[in-house]
């Protein structure tokens, strides 16, 4: 609840300090007093509008400050830390008015933003005035306010998660979809580009493998001719290995004979006959190593051009033609994969839609039965405030194309002022008094649902008077049970309802030397005494008679 407003230098108010309490307050006072001005200060604390003209004449700024008290649970709290401010059990906001126009806020000492200021200034404060255009008679609140009523809060959580669900599971959908698309326009190219190097074929390590055995059959090719004009020197009639050998064979026949004479020369042509075979072994040999088809080295220099070509054309080296060779088959499992599992996200996507449709039409169901109560409690309170055959609608219209978070629902409240006529949207058919009638009767059924912690009723009594009042005061003192309430009036009813009463005046703020005289709003909390005078005051006039004083007297018994 409201626990402080202190106000400097706001138009007619140069230092106000004023406590507050739970239940029903009354602010009471002549015409122009400054009612107004108090209420405008408090709405400039609660994020309202800055204006120049709100500082005090000769002042270079105006402050108002509003402490709130309030459970550790309450919304206000999370809206606060939502936005970034320290927050427990107290929230104090604080506005400060330039005379150059510009304003600053302030949440529990910190720097906010008036946007800020707003947000939980509405959490805490409701206004109501006969040309209010906030609170109930803001269409975008009223789907909250008949869940709150219905007690819908699950129904419209499990809506909420679920059309959470269904837009992540389009969006992952349609993100598949682009991404199979795209994939798509590559698929013929990736393809092809598989097929060739399937066919192709790439071995790791096969490029230097040819390359070796194509250099081998290069060299080959220059020494071939030699090795056989060599090897044919052996074999030819003419080879002298052929006489050397004879020798040989003659000398070792003899070496009996002659043994100290012929054993080294024996064992030298030994040798030189083994080396000769040798020779011709070794060359006969590599003539077979060096021996190739003529086509062969043509094959192996095709199959290094087709490796290297295809190297260059995807941009990678030979050896890593077989990687490359797997990466496009993956990529083309991919998106045979991703077909098969973009059919399966958009059927998950059409199941999210259908349970979240399914859960809006029950909540509209809910909501439409809420509607109805909510008719006939509001329609019972209309004929003690003198709205007797005028009758209250919540409209409620469900429209598959509107479906967001809260549901498929559109709901305004409508009003029928009289039998017979046209009706209309709340705003636009009651007159100013009506309207702050039908608030109240609004007020006084959904009051213990959500409702802010704080109601102000601005002069809602105005042109009424007598029972119509006295039913007005009713309503006040009940809404003043669940939640604080603040009531600027000018019916005595009304007043003697109050467990608190304010009265506002204007007064003579002391001479200076600069200034010289001004006119200040003062504010005084009334005891017993002064309320029934004042009470007297609202009843009589300027003079206040003893039977205004006994009739007075005679309204505060009866509202206790």
């Amino acid at each position: 609840m409201l626990q402080q407003l202190s106000i400097r230098d706001i138009v007619l108010i140069d230092a106000l300090d004023l406590e507050f309490c739970s239940g029903l307050t009354t602010l009471t006072g002549e015409t122009g007093a400054g009612k107004s001005i108090l209420l405008d200060a408090f709405v400039l604390a609660l994020g309202g509008r800055g204006d120049a003209s709100l500082v005090r004449a000769g002042k270079e700024q105006g402050q108002v400050t509003a402490v709130f008290s309030l459970p550790n649970q309450h919304s206000a709290h999370l809206i606060a830390r939502q936005l970034g401010f320290m927050s427990d059990q107290q929230i104090v906001l604080r506005r400060i008015q330039s005379s150059d126009g510009r304003t600053r806020a302030f949440v529990n000492d910190q720097p906010a933003t008036a946007q800020a200021l707003r947000a939980i200034g509405n959490s805490l404060v409701e206004i109501h005035c006969q040309h209010d255009d906030r609170a109930l008679v803001d269409p975008a609140a009223h789907r909250a306010l008949v869940d709150a009523f219905g007690g819908l809060l699950e129904q419209l959580s499990e809506v909420k998660d679920l059309y959470a669900s269904w837009r992540s599971a389009m969006r992952t959908s349609v993100e598949e979809e682009a991404r199979v698309e795209k994939a798509k326009l590559d698929a013929d190219y990736l393809r092809h580009a598989y097929a060739e190097l399937s066919s192709l074929n790439a071995q790791p390590g096969e490029e230097e493998l040819l390359a070796q055995r194509r250099q081998f059959m290069q060299r080959a090719e220059k020494v071939t001719t030699d090795i056989s004009d060599a090897l044919a020197a052996f074999i030819a009639d003419s080879s002298p290995a052929g006489e050397i050998a004879q020798t040989a064979r003659r000398l070792e026949r003899k070496l009996n004979s002659a043994p100290e004479i012929l054993e080294s020369p024996v064992r030298a042509l030994a040798s030189a006959v083994d080396a000769l075979a040798n020779a011709e072994l070794a060359l006969s040999q590599a003539l077979n190593e060096t021996a190739f088809e003529p086509a062969e080295l043509e094959r192996v220099e095709e199959r290094l051009f087709a490796l290297r070509a295809a190297g260059r054309k995807y941009n990678v080296s030979v050896e890593q033609l077989p990687h490359v060779t797997l990466k496009f088959a993956d990529e083309i499992a991919t998106l045979d994969a991703s077909e098969a599992r973009l059919m399966l996200l958009r059927e998950a996507s059409a199941q999210a839609q259908q349970a979240y449709f399914t859960a809006a039409r029950k909540l509209s169901d809910s909501r439409q039965k809420a509607c109805k109560r909510l008719n006939q409690l509001v329609d019972a309170e209309l004929g003690p405030l003198r709205l007797d055959g005028a009758r209250f609608m919540a409209q409620v219209s469900g429209d598959l194309q509107n479906s967001g978070p809260e549901g498929i629902d559109h709901i305004e409240f409508w009003v029928q002022t009289n039998p017979g006529a046209r009706a209309g949207p709340l705003m636009k058919v009651a007159s100013g008094g009506e309207l702050a009638r039908f608030m109240l009767a609004l007020k006084a059924v959904l009051s213990d649902r959500g409702s802010a912690p704080t109601l102000v009723f601005d002069e809602i009594d105005t042109g009424v008077g007598g029972a119509v009042a006295d039913a007005i005061g009713q309503r006040l003192w009940r809404l003043a049970t669940r939640a604080q309430v603040l009531a600027v009036t000018h019916a005595p009813q009304v007043a003697a309802r109050a467990g608190h009463h304010f009265h506002i005046r204007k007064g003579a703020l002391a001479k200076s030397l600069n200034t010289g005289s001004s006119v200040v709003t003062r504010v005084a909390i009334l005891d017993e005494g002064q309320r029934r005078e004042e009470i007297a005051r609202m009843l009589s006039g300027a003079a206040i008679t003893d039977e205004a004083r006994a009739a007075a007297a005679q309204l505060i018994k009866n509202s206790k």
